[in-house]
């Protein structure tokens, strides 16, 4: 015959909880995980009224140098920083991915911004073009200009905000190059 006091032995020891912690689930009627999807969906949830704090950006590093065209996959980094020095002249060319275009990840209205940092040796190359999922797009540029120029011997930056206003369509504010020596 099992003792009360055997039973109470074996039982795990109860833990502290806080009026607090009772009070976050008061009015629990249905799995805790549906009540938080139902609240912030876990794709593209909407936050009302956030602060952000030091926020950590993924950051591509890479031992290669820009020449031709540079793939900026922007599903994976909000950076992209070639350590080599650049051999040429390039076209900076935005996407979600290799295989997933920018226009299906972002929905109109919505804005990203990317930074491409390239180094340049005693020869400067700059970007002479700027595409998304590989059209042509013309940034609007800070002070007025495109860049016709790099800058020797510095690490240069180029930064694009890309607002989707309709499919396939972007309004891209350009500023770069900055130069870092």
């Amino acid at each position: 015959m099992t003792k009360a006091r055997d039973i109470a032995s074996a039982a795990p020891a109860p833990s502290t909880v806080s009026a607090t912690e009772l009070g976050y689930v008061d009015g629990v009627t249905s799995a805790i995980q549906t009540q938080l999807d139902a609240k912030a969906a876990s794709s593209t949830p909407t936050l009302t009224s956030p602060i952000v704090v030091s926020p950590e950006e993924r950051t591509t590093v890479s031992a290669t140098a820009a020449d031709t065209t540079v793939n900026f996959d922007a599903s994976t980094q909000g950076i992209l920083y070639y350590t080599s020095n650049a051999t040429a002249n390039w076209t900076l060319n935005v996407r979600g991915t290799s295989s997933v275009a920018l226009n299906s990840i972002l929905a109109t209205g919505d804005a990203i911004t990317v930074s491409f940092l390239v180094t340049n040796g005693s020869t400067a190359y700059y970007q002479t073009a700027f595409n998304i999922d590989g059209s042509a797009v013309t940034p609007k540029y800070s002070g007025g200009t495109a860049p016709a120029s790099g800058n020797a011997s510095s690490i240069d930056v180029y930064t694009y905000t890309i607002i989707k206003t309709a499919s396939a369509t972007y309004t891209v504010f350009g500023a770069g190059p900055i130069k870092y020596a």
